[in-house]
Formats: structure tokens, C-alpha cells, sequence
């Protein structure tokens, strides 16, 4: 690009930034046994950009088949088709690890709340859902987040601490290295892996195996249950301290 003078000579201006690269697309798979309901999110999702409908299953088996063959980010699952069947949200987290799962309740309990997101479910959403929060959902949930009300929340949290009695002892919290607390600092917070890479100085694959690294270290299996544990242990209060420290260069896992 040039800027013509007044005298009619070019000079060329400094490059200018490259603009944004567009979001990736938001491909969805409907796992719903209903078909007027798959009709119906098909039409909510069809004028959205940036969101597609990849595939659709009708039942669990076809579902499975679904997630192995079709690349995917978000599967929204009716929760009437996985009751009774414990294992189904993990048999399909094992298949797809990376398709993040919203299943679609009638109604909820505590029970059944708590235990949908211990088994990797990243948001439960009720069936009469408004299509705009049903996009905005899909949109969040791809990006990372988890989608949870504040009953759920005291659900999960209460599940929790009943269960995280043995680990109170100072002498069994299990030690993190600096690098460790930042990212845990950059979770609470509600950062993104790419966030959280940017203040580093690193990549977001590094930050995925920091972070696979204190899960195993804590004991949990998602941000969610972390970010759970940070405020039942008040971990959160010392990895900002950390965060306040100069960052110790160190060798990459």
C-alpha cells in the first residue's frame, strides 16, 4: 500500500499488523433421539456463523460410530438417551478425547448433576433452553469454558469437600513448581491456555502438559474440579502470590 504525495512521488508506509484470522468453526454433533428436536437445533444453528452441524445420531451405538469418523468440537447429547447407562459420557470422552459434551436434561439432581461432571461433561443445559443462550453455550463451551449455574456449582462443590477430607494435611499436598502455580494463578483467574501461554512466554501445547501434569499431582481431572480444589485448599491465594515473583527460567517438560 503506498500514500501519494502532494508532488506525485510514492513512498511506501511501514507494514501494517496482518488482520485477525477469523475464529475457527464450531462443528456440533446432535446426539438426540427425538428428531424434531435435532430439526429444531439445526435451525437455531443454521444462520450462526462460525457454527456448523457436522453429524447427528439417533441412539448411543450410532453416536459412538458418530464421534470416531466425524471430526468434532461440541457434541450437545440428550440426557434421556445416556440414563441408565453409567459408562456412556466416559466411553465417548475415551473415543473423542477432545469433543467437549453438553448434555440436554428434562431435569436434574444432585446426584446426577454432580456425577454428569465428574465424568467430563462440560455443561448441562435444560431442554427448554432459549436458542440464543443454546449458541452462546456451544460458542463458550468450544472456547474452553465451562458452562454451570449456581446450584451446580454448590452441588460440585459440596461433592467435593466431602470427599477431600484426607487431603487437609498440609503434609500431603503434593508440591508444584512455580511454573505450576502461574498456570493454576492463570485458571482461577478464568484465563485461556492461549492467555496463559502469551504471559509465559511459552505455547499453548506446553500449557496443556503443565496442565495434564497437575491434575495428575491433585488428583482431578478437569478445570473445573482444579479450580474446585484451588478454593477448597485456598491454592488459588498462593499461586497468585507466585505469580507476583520473577519467573525462574527452567527447562520445559
Amino acid at each position: 500500500m503506498t500514500h501519494i504525495n502532494g508532488n506525485g512521488n510514492g513512498s511506501a508506509l511501514p507494514p501494517q499488523a496482518a488482520p485477525p484470522q477469523p475464529s475457527p468453526e464450531v462443528r456440533v454433533i446432535l446426539a438426540d433421539s427425538q428428531a424434531i428436536y435435532r430439526v429444531g437445533m439445526r435451525k437455531v444453528f443454521s444462520p450462526e456463523s462460525g457454527v456448523s452441524v457436522a453429524a447427528e445420531a439417533d441412539n448411543l451405538q450410532s453416536l459412538q460410530d458418530t464421534v470416531q469418523r466425524v471430526p468434532a468440537d461440541v457434541l450437545l447429547l440428550e440426557g434421556a438417551m445416556i440414563n441408565g447407562t453409567a459408562n456412556a459420557v466416559p466411553a465417548v470422552v475415551r473415543l473423542a478425547p477432545d469433543l467437549k459434551i453438553i448434555v440436554q436434561a428434562a431435569s436434574t439432581d444432585e446426584s446426577h448433576t454432580v456425577d454428569l461432571y465428574r465424568r467430563g461433561v462440560r455443561g448441562i443445559i435444560p431442554r427448554s433452553i432459549s436458542p440464543d443462550l443454546l449458541v452462546k453455550c456451544v460458542r463458550k463451551i468450544a472456547a474452553g469454558e465451562t458452562w454451570i449455574d449456581n446450584q451446580s456449582v454448590t452441588w460440585v462443590i459440596e461433592a467435593y469437600r466431602s470427599q477431600a477430607g484426607s487431603t487437609n494435611n498440609p503434609r500431603n499436598q503434593p508440591r508444584l513448581n512455580q511454573k505450576e502455580m502461574l498456570i493454576i494463578a492463570g485458571i482461577t483467574q478464568g484465563k485461556r491456555n492461549k492467555e496463559i501461554a502469551y504471559q509465559l512466554g511459552t505455547t499453548e501445547q506446553v500449557v496443556k502438559n503443565y496442565l495434564r501434569k497437575i491434575y495428575d499431582k491433585l488428583g482431578v481431572s478437569d478445570r473445573l474440579e482444579l479450580a474446585l480444589y484451588c478454593l477448597h485448599h485456598q491454592l488459588h491465594k498462593t499461586a497468585e502470590a507466585e505469580a507476583a515473583r520473577p519467573l525462574e527460567v527452567s527447562a520445559q517438560p
